[in-house]
């Protein structure tokens, strides 16, 4: 199954911080400063559930918290984290078979885009757009290419992580999707900030009305 990280599930966090050390953690949990206390929150695709922790460490109560992740060893691994008094619901599903009757104030999609082909990117992008209140924020973290720096090691780096990750038939995509033009016809850009020399992106955007 694509986009399902069981294979190195055990493995994951560890994998990461040996490439990109904590520039991967630190894109996700500088954000967690904007969050707002006493929200609906969806998380798709949280990995392992170490972000449940640092929100935790935001706001301890008040929060209702639906965690998609399509891989269960990764949602077993997410039920043992600790995280306070807030509500946590773990769905293990994929996002493109999630459904909701709720909306959410804030969304939350570290490192998902970067594993679907465009087409598919696209209609997951509509698909969480639509489960988005009206002035909801959207936290995304992906990597960035394109930008002048370092556009050869990045091209390189990246290249390589795809072809790792296909010989585990871990992820379809072959390319990074640029999400950008997607968020800029409904979203007004809130904060930017780049991380392990501008290969992370961490971006807030707030959902027109």
């Amino acid at each position: 199954m694509f986009n399902n990280y069981d294979k190195i599930a055990n493995h994951y966090d560890t994998l990461s911080r040996l490439v990109f050390f904590k520039s991967q953690v630190n894109a996700q949990i500088n954000q967690l400063k904007y969050l707002p206390k006493d929200r609906m929150v969806l998380i798709v695709g949280g990995g392992t559930g170490w972000i449940l922790e640092e929100i935790a460490k935001i706001h301890s109560s008040g929060l209702k918290i639906v965690y998609v992740e399509i891989s269960e060893k990764m949602i077993q691994l997410s039920q043992k984290r600790s995280y306070a008094e807030n509500d946590v619901q773990f769905i293990n599903q994929g996002i493109e078979d999630f459904e909701s009757s709720i909306l959410f104030d804030v969304i939350l999609t570290p490192f998902l885009f970067d594993n679907f082909s465009e087409q598919r990117a696209v209609m997951v992008f509509e698909k969480l757009n639509g489960f988005l209140e009206p002035n909801g924020l959207w936290f995304l973290v992906d990597f960035s290419l394109g930008n002048g720096i370092g556009d050869w090691w990045k091209s390189l780096l990246l290249n390589s992580m795809y072809r790792f990750f296909k010989l585990l038939s871990v992820v379809e995509a072959s390319q990074l999707v640029e999400m950008r033009p997607y968020f800029s016809k409904q979203y007004e850009l809130l904060r930017e900030d780049f991380y392990y020399s501008n290969f992370i992106k961490a971006s807030i955007f707030r959902k027109n009305r």
